[in-house]
């Protein structure tokens, strides 16, 4: 089946889903810093999408912008949770949406999470991951899988040889296990194993690498070396939010304020559309008020703000 996922430019790009950051608003910015070539969104549970009652504490996290920035660039929405009959309806209910693509959360190592057999505890109960695989596949979208190369230990050839014979249309290997949380330093040399065995079992799926991976220049060369079809990017935003210029280039102070003045603009378009908290946007400051005389006093500043319209005076002072 031709998807968006094989009109991708060789060696390309993802936004890593990220909680409480990758929604519409924040990939709106990301996307007029420097856009990658696929966005993830905040993963959503099946389970809350699928209940008359939590089904509101979703409709944040799948907005969809209207805007030209997100609207170019495809967009895949995450999901978790452990019941195929919730991932038959949430998959058709997002293709409805407008998504390109639907992507399964097999990675997420919080504890609490786990406990209840989502994300990686599918790591060690297959037969159930194959089930949810099928459910999503129902929709007519291609399903994509984001998963660790193990549990508590690496389990390459057993998980990673099981997911590359579910016909995927894509498959995102973040190169720890579990347990390693991400504490230690990822396992790159691993990109390689799954490449390798990708070659064998599935040839047309592709393989994307995740784990520390900062801009272009890293991921560039981790694509070479293990010959990996894509790279996502995932708190390396943080770090510089223009981390998918194709040719970096340096960003002064005023750009950088004037992306936040962005941020704060497509938030109040957001808000005035679907009611927001303006505390969470918060977290983004430091992002844009970093690195130049006065920032640390500046970002205290904005901290103390309430709306959106104060921090725009406190940058205006």
């Amino acid at each position: 089946m031709q998807t968006f996922w094989n009109q991708l430019p060789p060696a390309f790009y993802v936004l890593a889903p990220m909680e409480g950051v990758t929604d519409n608003v924040f990939r709106s910015v990301v996307s007029r810093a420097a856009a990658p070539d696929v966005y993830f969104t905040e993963f959503v549970n099946a389970a809350s999408f699928c209940s008359p009652k939590g089904i509101h504490s979703t409709r944040g996290r799948l907005a969809l912008s209207d805007t030209k920035d997100e609207r170019t660039t495809p967009v895949v929405a995450q999901i978790w949770g452990t019941k195929p009959e919730q991932f038959a309806q949430m998959g058709k209910a997002l293709a409805e949406m407008g998504y390109d693509g639907i992507d399964i959360n097999m990675g997420c190592p919080v504890k609490d999470v786990i406990k209840t057999g989502a994300c990686s505890a599918l790591i060690n109960t297959p037969d159930l991951a194959g089930e949810l695989i099928a459910a999503a596949k129902e929709s007519g979208l291609p399903v994509s899988v984001k998963t660790r190369i193990g549990f508590k230990e690496p389990a390459i050839e057993q998980w990673i040889g099981f997911l590359l014979q579910q016909d995927l249309a894509a498959l995102t290997v973040h190169a720890r296990t579990q347990r390693e949380m991400s504490k230690v330093p990822a396992h790159y040399e691993a990109f390689s194993v799954v490449t390798e065995l990708r070659d064998h079992l599935a040839p047309t799926t592709l393989i994307i690498g995740n784990g520390d991976i900062l801009d272009r220049t890293q991921g560039d060369a981790l694509m070479r070396e293990h010959n990996l079809d894509g790279a996502m990017i995932g708190r390396g935003v943080f770090s510089d939010p223009y981390c998918f210029e194709k040719l970096p280039q340096p960003h002064d102070r005023s750009a950088l304020i004037e992306l936040l003045r962005y941020h704060l603009d497509v938030f109040d378009l957001a808000a005035s559309e679907m009611p927001r908290k303006f505390d969470p946007l918060k977290r983004f400051f430091k992002i844009y008020i970093r690195e130049f005389d006065g920032a640390s006093e500046l970002r205290d500043k904005l901290m103390h703000t309430r709306t959106t319209a104060e921090a725009r005076a406190i940058l205006t002072e």
